[in-house]
């Protein structure tokens, strides 16, 4: 018998709710019969959405929340005042281990700080990072935390090589990914003092393949399988990303329609170009896994359409079945014991 994942999915997050989401969640079950989607939201909206669909009513649910979130409230007052928000309803289902999962486009903060307050950290966990998985020229990085703590010491950052380590490996399938912490140069002398404290930690560590300094330029190259840094270097070079990325889709879109010639040059390049397009789409990534919780919180883009949100309750059902919370918690709680 299959064992079923349970993905909460907020049916009421993000610009492109509910459409898009419960696309999403339609298109997650069609393509594996051993999810079972929970849509949490405004009952009455989520079914009248549903009513366009044909679909194996055993592996959707619809959990009734009649709040929503809003992006420019106060995450942490949200959580604690919207008791039944979307997000505090679906993570509430989690935390109660009647789901193994919770997937939202919506409230960043609210959705990290319901994290952590709602579902809760494995014991020894320090703090979760966010760790969205970006393109390179060879496949994928993880950026390890892109937008959940932007104070962090240096046995946070430890803590994140070792959980973006477990994630690699058992989730993307990358043999002994290679670690390197984001600094200005390649000498160890250089770095402000968050980088030249956690260096020797990292060197030291001997469950990870740790291989020294990244610069940001080196990073989409794929000169590392795990990116690791504190949150607000993170988030600049995950926005850096998307920018810059979409500044080139349109210069190459414009010049390619500039003259007959480049029109009829970009039909015959027009299916090799796609292809290759593809590869640095976020969307066929799914969204960014909040690690180190009691449960498994994933954040996709307020912009997501269906394909993130059908590729993050894929990505659900992958993390459990590879058990990576059990991973990182005798991982992090084998640390704790070290070194005590």
């Amino acid at each position: 018998m299959e064992e079923i994942t349970k993905v909460v999915v907020d049916a009421m997050g993000g610009d492109n709710a509910p459409g898009e989401i419960i696309r999403g969640a339609m298109d997650a079950i069609a393509k594996r019969s051993d999810i079972h989607v929970i849509l949490v939201g405004q009952e009455e909206v989520i079914r009248r959405e549903l009513a366009g669909y044909t679909y194996n009513e055993e592996q959707v649910e619809v959990v009734n929340a009649t709040e929503v979130i809003e992006t420019a409230e106060p995450p942490v007052m949200a959580i604690r005042k919207k008791k039944d928000s979307s997000i505090v309803v679906g993570m509430r289902l989690v935390r109660e281990k009647k789901a193994d999962a919770f997937v939202s486009a919506g409230s960043s903060g609210a959705i990290l700080a319901g994290g952590q307050l709602l579902v809760g950290r494995i014991k020894g966990v320090e703090r979760p990072p966010l760790a969205p998985l970006i393109p390179t020229e060879k496949g994928f990085s993880l950026l390890i935390d892109c937008g959940a703590n932007v104070d962090a010491r240096p046995s946070h950052l430890v803590q994140f090589a070792k959980m973006g380590s477990i994630y690699m490996e058992h989730v993307m399938g990358v043999k002994n990914p290679s670690v390197r912490i984001v600094n200005i140069g390649a000498e160890e002398e250089k770095g402000n003092a968050l980088v030249k404290e956690t260096m020797p930690l990292l060197k030291e560590c001997s469950d990870i393949n740790f291989a020294g300094s990244i610069e940001a330029r080196e990073i989409p190259h794929g000169q590392a399988d795990v990116v690791v840094c504190e949150a607000f270097v993170g988030n600049v070079i995950l926005k850096l990303y998307e920018g810059v990325g979409a500044v080139l889709f349109s210069k190459i879109k414009s010049g390619m329609m500039s003259s007959l010639r480049s029109k009829i040059g970009a039909l015959l390049v027009k299916p090799a170009l796609k292809d290759t397009l593809k590869t640095f789409d976020a969307s066929e990534y799914g969204g960014a896994p909040l690690l180190g919780l009691n449960g498994l919180v994933v954040k996709t883009h307020g912009s997501s359409k269906a394909k993130e949100v059908c590729n993050s309750i894929l990505q659900c059902s992958t993390f459990r079945r590879q058990r990576i919370n059990e991973k990182i918690r005798a991982c992090i709680q084998g640390e704790v014991a070290d070194s005590e």
